[in-house]
């Protein structure tokens, strides 16, 4: 598959689901939900411009050190704890995941059976509207440089669904401090307040030549020999020991309590997931077509090397839905 990818007979998106798959992820597993990276960093622009460096978000670095005011208070965070007195295991970078369930349900909380999943989560209520999935230029400038406790990345479905970024149900999801109802996501300039060109113009972002050359790079911290150890050290990019749930065995655990603590933090916070890779990822051939002769961009068909499932996910659509609630009452929605 590896080989594949190289020679672009393959697309970014499929091989990013392929490696998703290899790693433990899975649609049925919202603590172990495929993950993605953001891949832009314009979200002012009237036009996207592919061609310039600029627009794109550094992929050889994670979340915390997109910028280099953020990467020195992370950097500090952690030699803090390399001299403190404390437990010296709980030394990382990062106390918060860039993948979890709450991080999964809030990107798709105008979508059932997430909304039901977000309400769980939060208590059984959605959560203040100023904390809630609004924008996505919000969303990427707290994740990127706003926020120290903020360094989530993406799930698959900014890259095909639209409908996830649309209140078709009309849920009432709150009214923010300076008065803005929640409804839609707001979406960047470029997009003209469409969802579908929103999708449209993010998939050809994943699948441009500047994200082709330099995914590899994001693959060695997710999935790769930056994911921990020395290397990770260095690249800005470890976690707390509870998140590399493959690497603690939590049958010698004797002590419940420390078992039910690290148990529930990896339910609440995510896991980083399996390691793929123990070398550094090879990259992707130079600018060309694939070869069966196809571009690879928007190559919306089916490889044939995922299972069905996750190479048809464009073909899902809405259905409507009924269910009794509360008191009896009849709830209508949207759903897949």
């Amino acid at each position: 598959m590896l080989q594949k990818w190289q020679k672009r007979e393959i697309s970014n998106f499929d091989y990013l689901m392929y490696l998703n798959t290899l790693a433990g992820r899975s649609y049925n597993d919202y603590m172990q939900y495929p993950v993605f990276p953001w891949v832009l960093a314009d979200y002012h622009s009237q036009t996207l411009n592919l061609s310039n460096p600029h627009t794109f978000r550094d992929l050889s670095k994670p979340m915390g050190a997109q910028t280099t005011e953020r990467k020195q208070k992370f950097i500090q965070r952690y030699n803090e704890v390399e001299k403190s007195e404390g437990d010296l295991s709980a030394q990382c970078h990062y106390c918060t995941h860039y993948s979890s369930a709450i991080i999964v349900a809030s990107y798709l909380v105008r979508l059932e059976p997430f909304t039901q999943t977000f309400c769980s989560l939060q208590g059984g209520s959605f959560d203040v509207a100023d904390r809630m999935f609004h924008s996505v230029k919000s969303t990427w400038e707290s994740a990127s440089r706003d926020n120290m406790s903020d360094v989530r990345e993406l799930i698959p479905e900014f890259f095909y669904l639209p409908e996830f970024l649309t209140n078709a149900n009309h849920f009432e999801l709150g009214c923010m401090q300076d008065g803005t109802v929640l409804g839609d996501v707001q979406l960047p300039p470029w997009a003209d307040g469409d969802p579908h060109k929103f999708i449209l113009l993010h998939r050809q972002a994943l699948e441009s030549d500047y994200v082709s050359a330099h995914l590899h790079r994001w693959i060695d911290l997710i999935f790769g020999h930056k994911q921990h150890g020395s290397a990770a050290v260095e690249a800005i990019n470890t976690y707390h020991p509870y998140f590399y749930g493959d690497k603690m065995d939590l049958n010698n655990i004797k002590d419940p309590l420390i078992k039910s603590t690290i148990l529930g933090f990896i339910s609440n916070f995510g896991q980083i997931p399996k390691q793929l890779f123990t070398k550094p990822h090879p990259s992707r051939n130079a600018q060309g077509k694939s070869s069966s002769g196809r571009e690879s961009v928007l190559s919306f068909q089916s490889s044939g090397i995922l299972p069905p499932f996750i190479s048809s996910l464009q073909n899902l659509k809405l259905s409507p839905v009924t269910v009794k609630g509360a008191a009896g009452a009849v709830l209508h929605f949207l759903s897949y």
